[in-house]
């Protein structure tokens, strides 16, 4: 493991840590949970607010099992108040993840320039044995690319199976055709 690993990891028991400190935390049983919870959760603090009034005012409507005003109100502060803390923590994924294509992009570039310039400099006689290096990475580039050296067929399609070759071209028969004359 790399210092990197280390630190990528602490970071990672950081964040689940945090779990633990955010009061209301779920996490959804299935894909699908979230978009079950969006109808209601969009409903206006506006809304929930009357709501709220309208139980604590009206006896008839207060149900058992059912959340009081001040729950309501607690869960209403709850969710004003955490959704910066998810915009914030969806930015810093975000950054995070340019940040590692960043640091990929520049390893990329610098090993690009020295294939590059060991290309050039295999073919001088005095540092002729950079070619088996060259090679190497030539191979190398084209297996991360997934380029063809030239002479190669095309892909294959999806289904894994190649495409049979067209029949060759051949000229019109003119078998039963008038002849010139």
């Amino acid at each position: 493991m790399s210092i990197h690993s280390d630190a990528a990891q602490a970071r990672l028991e950081e964040i689940r840590a945090m779990r633990q400190q955010i009061p209301n935390f779920v996490i959804p049983v299935n894909p699908g949970e979230r978009r079950k919870l969006a109808r209601a959760a969009a409903v206006s603090p506006q809304f929930i607010e009357l709501t709220t009034v309208l139980v604590k005012n009206s006896p008839a409507l207060a149900r058992g099992g059912g959340l009081d005003p001040a729950q309501l109100r607690d869960l209403m502060s709850f969710a004003e108040a955490y959704e910066p803390l998810a915009d914030e923590l969806e930015a810093l994924a975000h950054f995070v993840r340019h940040s590692a294509v960043a640091a990929k992009n520049r390893a990329g570039n610098e090993a690009l320039t020295t294939y590059a310039l060991a290309q050039r400099l295999a073919k001088q006689p005095s540092t002729a044995e950079l070619a088996p290096h060259v090679d190497d990475m030539r191979r190398a580039l084209r297996a991360k690319t997934g380029r063809k050296a030239k002479g190669q067929s095309g892909p294959t399609p999806p289904n894994g199976q190649a495409t049979p070759a067209p029949p060759p071209m051949t000229a019109p028969s003119t078998a039963g055709a008038p002849k010139p004359s």
